[in-house]
């Protein structure tokens, strides 16, 4: 990592500023982005590295210039976590997919080039839990995280022979502004097994050393991506009796 140019989006606070920090703390020279100026710009004074406030979708040039024109690691991370179910407005599933899968679609278009070219480079794709499972009462996150893990999964197997890596981070809860945000579906399902950011930021750079795809830093996901998988009728029932739960605990 010693003078790595790396960037994180969404990282004015939770996992994105511990991923931040950690990198930082590694050597790395640090990009911090957020759609709020102010949280960016506090976490790289805190880290010494750049703030580069603004929409995900569009900062990879600007944050290549602040890099000194390389970007070596690039962390996807913003997310929204939308909830609602069938009937959330158009704009809510608009905005999850925007935000959730095309700002890594956009980020990979800008990036692969010169990634291909040098025969090397680093995406990191916060997915989250549900994109490997599911995440009752939040519909539009749930599919859209479902997107992408896809996303990640076909840039691996589409690049890695041409030196391009690709982690997705799948944790469940997180102790951040988003869990608190999840509201009693949060608190039934995540806030049991939560985990502080900089465990994610450690389960990372595990992967990274050993070349995993799959970050898991609640290990028992694994056992559920399994049983998803292996006995899926089985599995639904159990997740509809979660749901029955959270009906009527409202």
């Amino acid at each position: 990592m010693e003078d790595a140019g790396v960037v994180v989006t969404g990282a004015g606070g939770g996992i994105g500023a511990a991923l931040a920090r950690r990198f930082a703390a590694e050597g790395a020279r640090v990009v911090v982005n957020d759609l709020d100026a102010d949280r960016a710009k506090a976490v790289a004074e805190e880290i010494g590295g750049t703030a580069v406030p603004g929409d995900a979708s569009g900062i990879v040039a600007d944050a290549r210039d602040a890099l000194g024109g390389t970007v070596d690691i690039y962390c996807a991370n913003a997310g929204l976590a939308s909830g609602g179910d069938e009937d959330a407005d158009e704009d809510v599933w608009a905005a999850a997919w925007d935000v959730n899968v095309m700002a890594h679609v956009r980020a990979a278009r800008a990036l692969l080039p010169a990634w291909l070219e040098r025969g090397r480079g680093r995406f990191v794709s916060t997915v989250s839990a549900a994109g490997l499972l599911t995440m009752i009462g939040a519909a539009p996150y749930s599919v859209t995280k479902h997107g992408a893990l896809a996303f990640a999964e076909w840039l691996s197997l589409t690049y890695r022979h041409r030196g391009i890596e690709v982690h997705a981070i799948c944790p469940q809860g997180v102790r951040t502004d988003m869990l608190t945000a999840a509201g009693s579906a949060g608190e039934i399902v995540l806030a049991p097994t939560a985990i502080e950011p900089e465990d994610v930021a450690d389960a990372l750079f595990d992967a990274m050393a050993e070349g995993r795809f799959l970050v898991l830093p609640h290990a028992e996901v694994a056992g559920f991506y399994v049983a998803r998988a292996t006995e899926n009728d089985r599995w639904l029932d159990r997740m509809n009796h979660v749901q029955q739960k959270w009906e009527a605990a409202r």
